[in-house]
C-alpha cells in the first residue's frame, strides 16, 4: 500500500530532509585524507543526538543484511557503493567516498546520499559522479502526476546509457515517509509508460548508482557492504522528493 502525504506532512519530511542535507554537507568538509571512517560515524551520531533525530539504520535488519546494522550512516569507499559498514579505515588522497543517511524527526523520515572525492580528484571519478547527479535530475523531472513509475526508471537509465555505464536493477529507489522503506521499488532502468501511475502526495527516494564497468555486485564478508563485482569505481546520488500538482519537490536540500 502506498500512503499519499498531505502538504503538511510533506513539510514535516522537508524538515527532516534539511537536517540530512546539513549532515552530509558537514561531513563533506571533514572527509579529508587522514580522517578515519569511524570519525565520520561518531560525528554523525553526535549530530543526530543533538538534533533529537532517530537513525533509521541503527538495528536495521533486512533480509539481505548480516544481522542488525549498528551504525547511523553508510560509508562506502571506491568500489563499494551501497550499505558500506563504517570501520577502521583511514581515507587516502583520491578516494571516492559515498555517504548515505536516513533519519526520522518527529515520526517523518528522509533519505539522501552523495558521493565526493577525498583530496585530489581523478577525471574518470568526477565523470562517474556527474552521471549519477544528472541521472537523479532526470529522474526527478519525470516524477510528475499521471506519469508512470517506468518513466522515472527510463529517465535514469537513459542518462547512464548516454555516459556508457551499465545499470544494476537489484537495488534502487523506494517509497518512504513514516518508515525508511515503503512501496514502491524504483529500479534505475525501466521502460517509459509502464508501471504504477504517479500521484500527487507520493514521496520517493530516487537513488541512481553506477559502477564504471559492470552491473554486477558482490557482498563483503561483513554481510552489508556492496561492491562492484569487478572492482571498478562507483558513485551514488540520492534525494527524497515529493510529487505534487505543481511538480516534483526535492525535500533533502539545505534549509
Amino acid at each position: 500500500m502506498i500512503e499519499l502525504k498531505s502538504a503538511a506532512e510533506i513539510e514535516r519530511m522537508r524538515v527532516t530532509g534539511g537536517f540530512i542535507a546539513t549532515v552530509l554537507a558537514e561531513l563533506a568538509k571533514i572527509a579529508e585524507p587522514g580522517v578515519n571512517l569511524m570519525d565520520l560515524e561518531h560525528h554523525t551520531r553526535a549530530m543526530i543526538r543533538e538534533r533529537g533525530a532517530v537513525s533509521c539504520y541503527w538495528d536495521y535488519a533486512p533480509s539481505f543484511g548480516n544481522g542488525p546494522f549498528r551504525n547511523v550512516i553508510c560509508l562506502s569507499v571506491n568500489d563499494a557503493v551501497l550499505h558500506g559498514l563504517p570501520h577502521d579505515y583511514v581515507l587516502r588522497d583520491g578516494d571516492v567516498l559515498t555517504m548515505d543517511i536516513a533519519v526520522g524527526i518527529d515520526g517523518w523520515v528522509a533519505d539522501s546520499a552523495r558521493t565526493i572525492i577525498v583530496g585530489t580528484p581523478a577525471e574518470a571519478d568526477l565523470r562517474l559522479i556527474r552521471a549519477t547527479e544528472e541521472a537523479l535530475v532526470a529522474g526527478i523531472a519525470a516524477a510528475v502526476p499521471d506519469n508512470r513509475l517506468g518513466d522515472i526508471s527510463a529517465a535514469i537509465g537513459a542518462v547512464a546509457e548516454s555516459f556508457g555505464y551499465p545499470v544494476n536493477t537489484e537495488f534502487g529507489g523506494h517509497g518512504l515517509g513514516r518508515t525508511m522503506h515503503e512501496e514502491p521499488h524504483i529500479p534505475n532502468r525501466g521502460r517509459a509508460g509502464r508501471g504504477l501511475r504517479l500521484r500527487a502526495g507520493m514521496t520517493l527516494a530516487l537513488e541512481p548508482w553506477f559502477a564504471a564497468t559492470t552491473d554486477r555486485i558482490a557482498f563483503d564478508p561483513d554481510g552489508w557492504t556492496i561492491r562492484s563485482a569487478d572492482g571498478s569505481r562507483t558513485a551514488h546520488s540520492e534525494h527524497t522528493i515529493a510529487i505534487t500538482e505543481n511538480g516534483p519537490q526535492v525535500l533533502t536540500l539545505l534549509p
